[in-house]
């Protein structure tokens, strides 16, 4: 689908204006929401297109900022040390309450616009992958995909890093994938246990896959890329949301279309 780029919105949050970017086809119609939660360096050049590649499967997507209380608003951080330093500073500086009215805001925002169908899901990657966990938390969400989500194992989320997600899994109600990279120093072994056991106690109807690859392997920047496996996992996402979300509604391309044959 050839898809709109160009929204941008100031979403009113509990903690000031949260700036979102908007990302969806171009054909007219209503179409499932995404939200898509980012890395720790915000709405990066591999962020938007995630983005770009969801909306073109007939998705509404929504990227947040996740640290619009601490960053003005389009601040983009490096993919370098220094970048990495300040978005983990970031990650426990902002209240954990923060996070969850954030997700709060955008699915309210996301549900109540005109061209989304109000069928909604989540995605998100590292820190992202924690905060799409914690947004599906949300009884209206009904499908959530978490790229090697860190912090979960741990409840390193939030300042203090006391999140409580373990605790809070059984109020998950849609269909999770949880996809992870053998290699991820930030998301061992044991870690991945205590989440998988947590989910399956909890009754969570859930995915499980695991990679032969290093944190970060979905980017498509940088030496940890792994085209094949990011490949593979944007497959498992899109089946998810489309058998979950559904496939939108386009009765206004198509009435338009059929006028224009009749008239041939």
């Amino acid at each position: 689908m050839i898809i709109k780029d160009d929204e941008t919105v100031d979403i009113p949050t509990a903690t000031g204006p949260m700036r979102s970017y908007f990302f969806r086809p171009a054909a007219a119609g209503r179409y499932p929401g995404l939200i898509l939660y980012s890395e720790i360096f915000q709405v990066t050049g591999p962020i938007r297109r995630t983005a770009a590649m969801l909306a073109s499967h007939g998705f509404v997507v929504a990227v947040p900022e996740i640290y619009h209380e601490l960053e003005p608003a389009g601040a983009v951080l490096a993919y370098d040390e220094a970048g990495a330093e300040r978005g983990n500073r970031h990650k426990l500086t902002k209240e954990l309450s923060g996070y969850d009215s954030d997700a709060r805001a955008a699915l309210d925002h996301l549900r109540d616009l005109p061209y989304c169908s109000g069928k909604l899901g989540v995605m998100g990657i590292c820190v992202g992958g924690h905060l799409a966990f914690r947004a599906a938390m949300n009884p209206e969400v009904l499908a959530a995909t978490c790229f090697y989500a860190t912090d979960i194992h741990k409840r390193g989320l939030g300042k203090g890093a006391r999140d409580n997600s373990l605790e809070r899994i059984g109020e998950i109600r849609g269909e999770m994938l949880m996809i992870w990279g053998r290699q991820d120093p930030h998301v061992p072994r044991e870690g991945r246990s205590l989440i998988y056991n947590a989910l399956s106690d909890a009754g969570v109807h859930f995915q499980w896959h695991e990679f032969n690859a290093a944190h970060a392997f979905l980017r498509d920047e940088g030496p940890r890329y792994d085209p094949a496996a990011a490949q593979i996992c944007y497959g498992m996402a899109l089946e998810l949301f489309k058998r979950r979300l559904g496939e939108g509604d386009q009765r206004a391309e198509r009435a338009a279309a059929g006028a224009t044959e009749s008239r041939h």
